[in-house]
């Protein structure tokens, strides 16, 4: 994971520099205030990887003389059949035009997004599914 958090961590300090720059160019704050949002997102990403990295160790992936064999077997467990991440995304969905077309809206979409997380993360603890 080292290659992709220190890539994330080199687009940060690009992005950093292109903000100074564009901010020095145009003294637009728009613009400034978006780019430093990159920067953010990928400092964020890129020290995200590199400290996972240093906690999991070298994966197959890592290995210069590594096979396509050597990353075989389970990655994790990821649901086939489940229908909240279409509910979340309708109820997150409600909220954002909430947020646009009125306060009530937007607390209907609230109280849905709370809803379909509490659904989503307790999926496997009841009903067929559950282990």
């Amino acid at each position: 994971m080292k290659v992709e958090g220190y890539l994330f961590v080199f687009s940060a300090l690009f992005f950093a520099i292109m903000d100074v720059i564009y901010w020095l160019w145009s003294h637009d704050p728009t613009g400034t205030t978006a780019l430093a949002l990159t920067v953010g997102l990928a400092g964020l990403v890129g020290f995200y990887l590199l400290f996972t990295g240093r906690r999991v160790g070298p994966r197959p992936e890592d290995d210069k003389q590594g096979e396509i064999a050597d990353g075989a077997g389970e990655l994790g467990f990821f649901s086939p059949h489940s229908w909240w991440p279409l509910f979340a995304a309708a109820a997150a969905a409600t909220a954002a035009l909430g947020a646009v077309i009125g306060w009530w809206m937007l607390i209907i979409g609230m109280f849905a997004v709370i809803l379909a997380a509490i659904g989503f993360v307790f999926e496997y603890y009841r009903g067929h599914f559950s282990h």
